[in-house]
């Protein structure tokens, strides 16, 4: 890597808001070190050093992260994400629909590669800070939710069978969060652009708490749709990015659904027992 495009690249990782205060510690000590003559090779391999425990947990800032996965050769990981189909205006038979389940990292592959689908990007919304950065949604500190924007051809999917897909891929009882993951920027919410998605998503949700599986209420919250905030680069495409975390995190989603279910199964078999 050239000189100046290593220090252009440190300086902005140093000045995004993003980056933590021992992540800019590593990247000023590298960025001295380069410009007292030092070379980039050099700079860059104490930067890898000292950043490799964090990017081995996973705990990197997304930025800090997408330059350290560019750099050690994980071009997946690195990848750029096209945004773009998110900023464009919404063409005839075209559709938003913004759900929040949890973690954004596992509510992505179910719906990318269904029939009409356009694009699902991962992004912050409901709260009150524009802007938003992962870390602070994290730390409660905007009343954003993570959640998923999906656009799509309402020729070849219809909102219904998104919102019913949507409660199968979440604890519909839980408001303190889903699954492993805890607190309100993780808590179930359906935003809806109009009165006709609100009308079928409150129909869903009745639907489920008549159905007689679940024994606590159906708290997933039906509210207006907010600007809609887009992830860092690094939360994008999860599923492709960082396959063996995003294997481990679903499976704890899907290993306590299907235990849900089944439990919802067998409590209506014992209903209609009881009845004949």
């Amino acid at each position: 890597m050239e000189q100046d495009v290593f220090l252009a690249k440190v300086t902005n990782l140093m000045l995004a808001p993003g980056t933590r205060a021992f992540e800019r510690e590593q990247l000023r000590q590298a960025k001295h070190l380069v410009e007292a003559g030092r070379p980039v090779a050099e700079g860059w391999a104490q930067l890898e050093s000292s950043l490799r425990p964090l990017a081995m947990r996973d705990n990197l800032t997304p930025d800090v992260a997408d330059f350290y996965r560019a750099e050690t050769g994980d071009p997946v990981g690195a990848v750029q994400t096209d945004l773009s189909a998110h900023f464009d205006r919404d063409m005839p038979f075209q559709e938003r629909a913004i759900f929040a389940g949890g973690c954004f990292w596992c509510m992505v592959e179910p719906f990318v590669d269904l029939p009409g689908i356009t694009a699902v990007t991962s992004g912050y919304t409901g709260g009150h800070s524009a802007h938003p950065t992962y870390e602070q949604v994290i730390g409660g500190y905007t009343g954003h939710v993570e959640a998923v924007e999906i656009i799509f051809d309402t020729r070849k999917m219809s909102y219904a069978a998104l919102v019913a897909l949507y409660f199968q891929l979440t604890d519909p009882t839980d408001a303190l969060g889903q699954f492993q993951d805890r607190g309100s920027q993780y808590r179930p919410v359906i935003f809806a652009k109009d009165d006709t998605q609100r009308q079928i998503a409150e129909a869903a949700k009745a639907e489920l708490a008549a159905s007689g599986r679940y024994l606590r209420p159906i708290i997933t919250a039906i509210e207006p749709v907010a600007t809609f905030w887009p992830a860092e680069n690094y939360h994008q495409d999860f599923y492709k990015k960082n396959p063996k975390r995003y294997q481990m995190v679903e499976r704890t989603r899907r290993q306590f659904l299907q235990f849900q279910r089944a439990q919802g199964n067998l409590r209506v078999m014992l209903k209609r027992r009881k009845k004949a």
